[in-house]
């Protein structure tokens, strides 16, 4: 199977909202929700992919030839790869009846772990989102991210539980969430919280806890306070707010804000091929997310999609180390890179 097929696979099934593009820039869906598309005008989903494509690579062969290891160690497990899948929820809503969140996650986990990463799980309303990914999790031994959202403190200890008890091995929240509509006017209240809170939901969690939605150095170093293991640089895709910056305007000050910690800096947003995944390395990040092409590559061609994507992403990595002449991750620096 080729990328090609997988997409033309999934625009047959991927439900009335996807278009399962060439490139997903964020322009053919732009300021629709349900589906793949961003708040408002829909300019931040744009923004996060245009940006990408305005840094440049610094080519340089003169080095010594050999296999780039594009290996990456987090929270104690080994990686084949430095990037993830992203977390999706309620999934039948934004991409149509071919998948439930069971079947969902059943399938991207397992696909993932075949393959020598990992996968964030989402999150929604209806309780058996969260139910169903844990019970996914259970099945690959743990080796996947929960991703919760921020809810009252008992709603996030019940669903920490089920996560905690499928031997997940880190968990994570998207605290931007809170511009969702449906996490307003909740009672008791959801939605943003404060370092203290979020110092207490650490605690409840019992394993590294990822942070996800940091967009600026304070908001970082907030995290890093409330003793967050990683952060993941993200804006939710454009979904919460419109007109913010792109993960890569902010990213490089973010990382330089917490080098020399023990926080891990993750980033999403717009990022689509290896070679954007390079340039956020240079810029200092230690891994990546990616969301919507993985979910294309699922409905375009399950278990075997999802391969092929994640084996496009390596190659293309894999590719653009060597003809920078970097050997290993932690080789790749901000002097490979034109921004």
């Amino acid at each position: 199977m080729t990328y090609q097929e997988i997409l033309e696979n999934a625009a047959e099934c991927i439900g009335a909202y996807c278009r399962a593009c060439p490139v997903c820039n964020g322009r053919a869906c732009r300021n629709q929700i349900p589906g793949p598309g961003a708040k408002g005008m829909g300019d931040t989903a744009i923004r996060n992919f245009e940006k990408w494509q305005e840094i440049r690579i610094n080519m340089d062969t003169i080095c010594e030839n050999g296999e780039p290891d594009l290996s990456l160690e987090l929270f104690g497990q080994k990686f084949r790869y430095p990037f993830f899948a992203g977390p999706v929820g309620a999934v039948n809503l934004h991409y149509g009846e071919k998948y439930d969140d069971l079947s969902y996650n059943d399938l991207m986990l397992r696909s993932c772990v075949e393959n020598g990463i990992a996968a964030f799980t989402g999150d929604g309303t209806n309780p058996e989102v969260v139910r169903q990914a844990a019970g996914a999790l259970a099945e690959v031994n743990g080796l996947g991210i929960p991703t919760i959202k921020p809810w009252n403190p008992e709603t996030i200890r019940e669903k920490m539980k089920l996560c905690k008890d499928a031997g997940c091995f880190a968990l994570a929240m998207d605290v931007d969430a809170a511009g969702l509509p449906f996490l307003k006017n909740m009672t008791p209240p959801a939605g943003s919280k404060s370092v203290e809170e979020l110092k207490e939901i650490v605690r409840m969690a019992g394993v590294p806890f990822i942070v996800k939605g940091i967009m600026t150095v304070k908001g970082a170093l907030k995290a890093k306070e409330a003793g967050a293991a990683a952060i993941v640089v993200s804006n939710h895709g454009g979904r919460v707010l419109d007109q913010c910056p792109a993960t890569a305007e902010v990213l490089a000050e973010i990382a330089d804000a917490l080098r020399g910690s023990s926080v891990k800096v993750l980033v999403d947003g717009g990022i689509r091929s290896g070679t954007d995944i390079f340039k956020a390395l240079a810029m200092g990040a230690d891994g990546v997310l990616i969301c919507r092409p993985f979910v294309t590559a699922l409905y375009g061609g399950g278990a075997e999609g999802i391969g092929v994507y994640i084996r496009k992403l390596a190659g293309e990595l894999r590719d653009t180390m060597a003809m920078c002449g970097a050997g290993s991750l932690k080789e790749i620096t901000g002097e490979m890179i034109r921004a």
